[in-house]
């Protein structure tokens, strides 16, 4: 099982970021894909989270309405588009397997090489 972030960089205040998560080693589409996020300091926190199957999403606070995740799964690819970012939103990303997106449980040590979002105010 392999997850690689990629499609970050260093973005204003308001500006946007789509962020990419390829998959293999495993059937995409028989999982639930989450986002996770890591600010210098912190613990790591959820961000985002779909589903299998019907492709359900789940957002936490602070970025709904501002970020929004999709899968593709003929690509194996989980997509997170961030829009409006916030000096806050800050962090290394990472995706990762869920085992539940409503209870924000994921798999632990399943996420590859996170991608930094460095976001200047």
């Amino acid at each position: 099982v392999q997850l690689q972030a990629s499609g970050g960089g260093l973005v204003q205040t308001g500006g946007s970021l789509k962020l990419s998560c390829t998959t293999s080693g495993f059937t995409l589409e028989e999982n639930s894909i989450g986002w996770l996020r890591q600010a210098p300091g912190e613990e790591r926190e959820g961000v985002s989270c779909i589903t299998s199957g019907d492709g359900k999403t789940y957002y936490k606070d602070p970025v709904k309405g501002r970020f929004t995740t999709a899968r593709d799964n003929a690509k194996n690819t989980v997509y997170l588009q961030m829009n409006s970012l916030k000096p806050e939103d800050t962090a290394v990303y990472y995706c990762a397997v869920f085992y539940n997106c409503r209870s924000w449980i994921y798999k632990s040590g399943s996420w590859g090489q996170g991608t930094l979002v460095t976001v200047s105010s």
